[in-house]
């Protein structure tokens, strides 16, 4: 199974998924003995109803997930049990806000208005050939900082600039990527003998732990300056909404270690999924013309309905069945996260038949999910 994985290492998920069309939707992976590298595949929509509803309670994130994922910290998704449930309610009673929908509506259009389009409008006059990746990664880390801390690093930019807390970030990336194609032993070697990826790994959580307790101190002294209450059309991010939560709620104190490790959580669920999710869908648009023509063809009709154009808040843009639909599909065929893994507490038997023993890693594969 390995030297087939390496074979295929620059089509991997094509790979994975054929593995699983083989064999029914679930395959047991193991690597050489030495690797500590054995652990389920399932794609099977059944199996991951029970691991992820049925069943939830016995299939955790697990050990092995908090150590490669270390600099998350105590962040939602490095939790199980009640701390997840906790942070997931705090954070859905944020998102909820009236301020949040208003910043964040107001927000999307500005950044969209005043960043993206006159940068396209730049590399277009001029016939500058540039990466649409590269571009929405630049995008979404300026929004996500903007969202989460309430600063605007200004990655998109014609100068194409070296932000070296952006970059950090990258690096973090990377890095944990490492660690989930690597022997554990390896990567553990690597980070006590600090050599290697994981020392690049320590550099950069280094510069963006200083980034972000910078931002957490400022947003502190700005609160602490301001007492009067807020409108709703006042500045607004998530970090600052945090802060104004009580003190302590579920047994967990909102210092600036919480701070820090929500913040970073949003942020990685906020740039990078949604930048390969606008990849994928500019990339299956470009590909097929005629579903191009039909989503222009819907804009028009919503956008000049008297022949004027209007701005589409964000109610409106709920009208657009057919660009849902076709982002719908995108995100099918190619998910931004492709896989998540589940660790089972206690021994367990998978609707397809599969014994899962107690620690028994399992990947959901959601890329396969299309076979």
């Amino acid at each position: 199974m390995l030297p087939g994985l390496l074979q295929n290492a620059s089509n991997v998920h094509d790979y994975v998924t054929w593995i699983l069309k083989q064999n029914g939707g679930t395959f047991k992976f193991k690597g050489p003995w030495f690797t500590n590298m054995t652990f389920m595949v399932t794609s099977d929509p059944m199996n991951i109803h029970h691991m992820f509803s049925k069943n939830f309670s016995n299939y955790t994130k697990g050990q092995k997930f908090q150590e490669i994922f270390d600099v998350l910290g105590d962040g939602i998704f490095n939790s199980d049990s009640d701390s997840w449930t906790y942070q997931r309610k705090l954070l859905h009673t944020v998102l909820k806000d009236n301020k949040f929908k208003l910043f964040f509506e107001q927000f999307v259009r500005g950044k969209v208005e005043k960043s993206l389009i006159p940068f396209l409008d730049h590399v277009s006059s001029f016939g500058i050939e540039v990466d649409l990746q590269d571009i929405f990664q630049r995008f979404t880390f300026d929004s996500a900082c903007l969202v989460v801390l309430g600063f605007d690093p200004s990655c998109l930019s014609t100068e194409f600039p070296d932000v070296s807390h952006a970059k950090a970030f990258d690096q973090l990336e990377e890095c944990l990527l490492y660690r989930h194609i690597v022997p554990e032993s390896c990567w553990k070697l690597q980070r006590w003998l600090q050599i290697g990826i994981e020392k690049k790994l320590s550099s950069a959580w280094k510069i963006f732990d200083q980034f972000i307790y910078k931002c957490i101190s400022s947003r502190k002294e700005e609160l602490s300056q301001s007492k009067a209450p807020k409108t709703e059309e006042e500045k607004f991010d998530l970090l600052t909404a945090l802060e104004e939560q009580v003190e302590e709620i579920g047994g967990i104190i909102k210092s600036d270690k919480f701070l820090r490790d929500t913040a970073l959580n949003l942020m990685v669920a906020g740039r990078d999924t949604i930048s390969a999710g606008l990849t994928w869908l500019f990339w299956i648009v470009a590909t097929h013309p005629h579903v191009e023509a039909k989503i222009l063809e819907e804009i028009k009709e919503h956008l000049l309905g008297n022949g004027k154009s209007k701005d589409l808040n964000i109610d409106e843009i709920s009208n657009l069945v057919y660009l849902h639909g076709v982002i719908c599909e995108s995100l099918r065929l190619y998910p931004p996260v492709p896989f998540e893994h589940k660790c089972s507490v206690q021994f367990d038997i998978l609707p397809s038949g599969e014994d899962q023993q107690e620690k028994c890693l399992t990947e959901k594969f959601q890329y396969g999910l299309k076979l």
